[in-house]
């Protein structure tokens, strides 16, 4: 007798890191639920800082892509993830820098081409819910915006054999009937969302680190030009997620949170305690990360809204 096959979450992100600063809880979650979780990352994070003073060295820069994949790798033996997947892309750098220009980056590459992979990845491992980012990419970084760009489509393509036949098995008639070679079946997952940070989570993390004398990633330098300030504010009002369009509000708190912010530990050369994302330490997590947000962007079956979990109308 087979076994019914498992609900399945893919989360699909940009570089490493990436994946457990946004949507850590929810994978812990589904993990401790039993559900199959997958993540795909469309890079390996090669332009990105090294935080840590005596790790960046120009040798360190050169294999960072070596060091972010075992980074990775650890940090999802903290949340229990087994399975995941890359794309193949460079990382493009951020938006303006040369970076861009790289004809290996995930922002040079053809997109119908990098949405044919994230399909055949969609058809390969049949996940019900699919996670991403919104169009502005969170915070508009190219590889950011390629992952929301390449994630709707496949969403859209991978269940219509239209798309990417070559992907797909063939049938052969012979004298003992038909017969299936290689290839995958069309998948159709049933939910897509984009992550997101509620405008209130970033006013309570922009209080409370002003509380300790910090300026927040969300707020011009204090010593910023009217003109700095006004570009500032265009930039951050495009990161702005209003809260009542937050559709689904996911409780990680306890456990899984914990074993987020202990995943986060693990991207060592990319966040370090000093980051305004950990200088409130966990007391402060608690209070501010609590609840992952998202937001129902398709859904092929019915729920209602809003929701707490993600595999809501599944069943």
């Amino acid at each position: 007798m087979t076994e019914p096959r498992r609900r399945t979450l893919m989360t699909v992100h940009a570089h490493p890191d990436d994946e457990t600063i946004g949507t850590g809880g929810a994978m812990a979650r589904a993990v401790a639920d039993g559900h199959r979780v997958i993540l795909v990352t469309g890079t390996r994070g090669e332009l990105g800082e090294i935080v840590v003073p005596e790790m960046d060295t120009p040798d360190n820069h050169r294999r960072l892509g070596e060091i972010r994949a075992g980074e990775l790798e650890r940090a999802m033996g903290v949340l229990g993830v087994t399975e995941w997947e890359n794309l193949g892309y460079r990382d493009s750098g951020m938006m303006g820098t040369p970076g861009n220009h790289d004809p290996r980056s995930f922002w040079q590459a053809p997109i119908d081409e990098a949405a044919g992979r994230l399909t055949w990845l969609v058809r390969r491992y049949r996940p019900d819910v699919i996670t991403t980012y919104n169009a502005f990419g969170g915070y508009g970084h190219p590889d950011h915006i390629r992952t929301h760009d390449v994630g709707v489509r496949a969403f859209e393509r991978a269940g219509d054999p239209v798309w990417y036949p070559e992907q797909l098995a063939t049938e052969h008639g012979g004298s003992g009937g038909s017969i299936e070679e290689g290839g995958l079946a069309p998948w159709a997952p049933s939910k897509l969302y984009e992550q997101a940070i509620p405008a209130s989570v970033r006013g309570l993390m922009a209080e409370r680190l002003k509380s300790l004398g910090k300026t927040s990633f969300w707020e011009p330098p204090d010593d910023a030009t009217p003109e700095q300030v006004a570009e500032f504010e265009a930039f951050a009002a495009k990161m702005l997620v209003p809260d009542d369009t937050i559709t689904t509000w996911l409780d990680v708190s306890g456990d899984p949170l914990e074993k987020k912010w202990a995943a986060i530990h693990e991207h060592v050369t990319q966040i370090s305690d000093q980051s305004p994302f950990m200088l409130l330490g966990y007391e402060g997590w608690r209070e501010s990360w609590g609840r992952e947000a998202y937001i129902l962007r398709d859904s092929r079956v019915g729920t209602t809204l809003p929701e707490t979990d993600l595999f809501a109308g599944l069943d």
